[in-house]
């Protein structure tokens, strides 16, 4: 029995050191996600206040049909797909990583670029569809590398609050390609943060620029987007030098809001499913410990039980 005792005595004081350890990286994952969620709500202002701008220049934004926003047949594409440095967060590397197969193994959305109410279907077969990857994170890229995809470029400093100018290299990386045209269009690959416990893997289409997933990536910015809409706003702009050259020094920075969006989307998604995770860990390993608990209890309850047995039956012994 002592040996039986002093094992399971060991178990539980190592399981009630590991809920010490996931109940503090649980806190820890809380106050990182707190921040995530921060600074994405941040960047709103200045989302909605571009976009305004653009909106408003939008004939403009018709008529120049050229670089960031030339819309071509698909037969090449970027994914840029931001996953994390670390494991313990839950499915919040195999979400998005099960949602880029799929698309990869069935690229029929993929093939399609659209820009307003223009849209080319790419008549090249799927097994011709040439793909290339950008990564943000070691997970996802190790993932790919599994499948032997080509990644062109890694980015694994953008997995925790980075900062505007962090995103830039990424940005202007996947935006002198388009404009080069070595990619028909490109698409980056995220987890949507819409709350604690629910988390949602996307593909956006970034380039050409598209005013649908512009506007649908604002909407997610905005927790009131029914109340405050998408409309037009009514303002008037004095325009200078020229429409043309206005508009080609804001649409990289549109390119640079909605790649830094998704980015700390998905950290502040990843914080809060390792937070989960650690709060799982740590429910799971007090059933554990009070288990263990139990039977050391009914263990030594039986030793004790036996003793008492043995000792009265030896009294009994001696009074016959």
């Amino acid at each position: 029995m002592a040996s039986g005792t002093r094992e399971i005595r060991r178990r539980i004081k190592s399981v009630n050191n590991t809920k010490k350890i996931t109940r503090a990286m649980e806190m820890v994952a809380a106050s990182k996600m707190r921040r995530a969620v921060a600074a994405t709500l941040a960047i709103r202002p200045y989302a909605h206040s571009a976009w305004a701008v653009l909106t408003n220049l939008a004939q403009a934004f018709e008529k120049y049909q050229t670089g960031l926003l030339a819309v071509r047949e698909v037969k090449r594409i970027c994914v840029i797909v931001v996953s994390s440095n670390r494991g313990l967060c839950g499915g919040f590397n195999f979400q998005i990583m099960r949602k880029v197969v799929e698309q990869v193994k069935n690229p029929a959305l993929l093939k399609i670029n659209r820009i307003g109410a223009k849209r080319i279907e790419s008549k090249i077969p799927d097994e011709q569809l040439e793909m290339d990857f950008i990564t943000v994170g070691k997970r996802g890229a190790n993932v790919l590398r599994k499948m032997k995809k080509n990644i062109v470029a890694t980015f694994d400093d953008l997995t925790y609050l980075p900062k505007i100018e962090d995103v830039r290299a990424l940005v202007k990386l996947v935006t002198d390609d388009y404009t080069a045209e070595k990619y028909d269009k490109v698409v980056i690959a995220y987890t949507d943060y819409v709350s604690a416990v629910v988390q949602q893997p996307k593909l956006r289409q970034i380039l050409p620029i598209s005013k649908t997933d512009i506007e649908k990536q604002l909407a997610e910015m905005d927790t009131h987007a029914d109340k405050i809409g998408l409309e037009k706003a009514e303002v008037f702009y004095k325009v200078e030098p020229t429409p043309g050259i206005v508009i080609t020094e804001i649409l990289p920075r549109l390119v640079e809001m909605q790649v830094f969006h998704a980015i700390l989307e998905s950290n502040a998604s990843k914080e809060s499913a390792r937070m989960v995770a650690m709060r799982n860990a740590t429910d799971a390993a007090t059933d554990m410990a009070d288990n263990l608990t139990l039977i050391f209890n009914q263990i030594r309850q039986a030793g004790i039980t036996q003793e008492i047995a043995e000792i009265s039956a030896g009294r009994a012994a001696l009074e016959q």
